[in-house]
């Protein structure tokens, strides 16, 4: 069977960042390869990344692709960078191109607002949640808390609903689950992605113990699941995914369900790799050995470190191919799974945090379903 093509390509446009938050996978955690890697794409990776996309739409016969500008801190690059980024790519791409840039938006002024808005670019704002909340880990280098400025850029951000992608929210199991949900209903984002923190077995995240039966994370999104359903305010991607799942759909995210992953990414200096979350576990888990300017995407789709992440249920554990909701966390991410000497054959550590939320979700719908019956 033929491997299933990328379909969003995420673009390290500017290989350093402004700020220290303390959990980052890029900075905080096992890859510190950034260090050698030049900080910001050249005009000359662009072209040649822009030349790799458009083969590959042809090759694949795509009716629109998505491209992730990121960092890093994207907006580093600067607007006259990034303008030509996106017009290279429309000039040399023969379909539609979804732009979106993920930021810490301490950089994002009404400019940038303007410019995205001209060339339609969406974009998507880290914020965790109350000030206090969000000054504990997304402070500057000098330890100095970035609230004010996101909420200044947000205020901002809201009369460009054109350009409004939504807020990223990292769950803290410190903070309380409701208050952190209705801070953000404040901002009135179209969509809010709760993330869970990046960890593994042999570097567990905060409040969760390896072995634990305990479900800290669980816990706090169940809490926010209550808040959210059945009457949303604003959608909430994971809630929505697993509902999707659960009704007998497919997912759109990585980390629920068994649909295959679709991205791929370049880093600043060219190479191609696998999702970068996985070098947190491991710096040479994402990498795939080739480069913009002499390989092609498709020679990305059949490699071991890529096929891992695309293979479904194939591409589990044993115990996870056994498990009865299998097929609605799809075993977490695979970035969650590593265990130092035995790599990503296991369970997510997050397993129980997953089955608590699933049984919970579904539980829910079930006696809605049943009222209705």
């Amino acid at each position: 069977m033929k491997a299933a093509p990328f379909r969003q390509f995420v673009l390290k446009v500017h290989g350093r960042c402004n700020l220290a938050c303390d959990y980052c996978y890029v900075y905080e955690l096992a890859d510190q390869r950034w260090r050698s890697r030049p900080r910001a794409m050249s005009p000359v990776i662009v072209a040649h990344t822009a030349e790799r996309v458009a083969e590959h739409v042809c090759g694949h016969g795509l009716s629109d692709v998505e491209v992730v500008l990121h960092g890093g801190e994207p907006l580093l690059a600067g607007r006259a960078a990034l303008g030509a980024l996106v017009a290279r790519f429309r000039s040399v791409v023969p379909v539609p191109v979804r732009f979106t840039v993920q930021t810490n938006a301490t950089l994002l002024d009404r400019e940038f607002l303007e410019l995205f808005s001209a060339l339609g670019v969406r974009v998507g704002v880290s914020v965790d949640g109350t000030p206090e909340a969000h000054d504990r880990h997304r402070v500057r280098p000098d330890g100095t808390g970035t609230w004010a400025a996101v909420r200044t850029a947000l205020e901002s951000l809201r009369s460009f609903p054109e350009v409004y992608g939504g807020l990223l929210c990292v769950v803290d199991v410190r903070n309380d689950p409701v208050r952190t949900y209705e801070s953000l209903l404040e901002f009135s984002p179209p969509v809010v992605d709760f993330l869970l923190p990046h960890g593994n077995w042999s570097s567990p995240p905060p409040g969760r113990v390896a072995g634990s039966s305990s479900a800290p994370y669980a816990d706090w999104l169940i809490a926010v699941f209550d808040a959210w359903y059945p009457t949303p305010v604003t959608r909430v991607r994971v809630f929505e995914e697993l509902l999707a799942v659960l009704l007998g759909g497919d997912s759109g995210v990585e980390g629920i369900g068994l649909s295959p992953s679709g991205q791929v990414v370049v880093e600043t200096d060219g190479s191609i790799e696998a999702s970068d979350i996985l070098a947190s576990s491991s710096p040479a888990a994402s990498a795939t050995g080739l480069h913009v300017t002499r390989d092609p995407f498709d020679a990305a789709l059949d490699l071991p470190s890529v096929l891992a992440g695309r293979s479904g249920l194939a591409g589990l554990s044993s115990e996870c191919r056994r498990c009865p909701v299998v097929r609605v966390c799809g075993g977490g991410l695979r970035a969650h799974r590593f265990l130092e000497g035995a790599g990503f054959d296991r369970p997510s550590v997050y397993c129980t945090d997953l089955l608590r939320l699933i049984a919970h979700v579904r539980s829910r719908v079930a006696a809605d379903l049943a009222a209705l019956a």
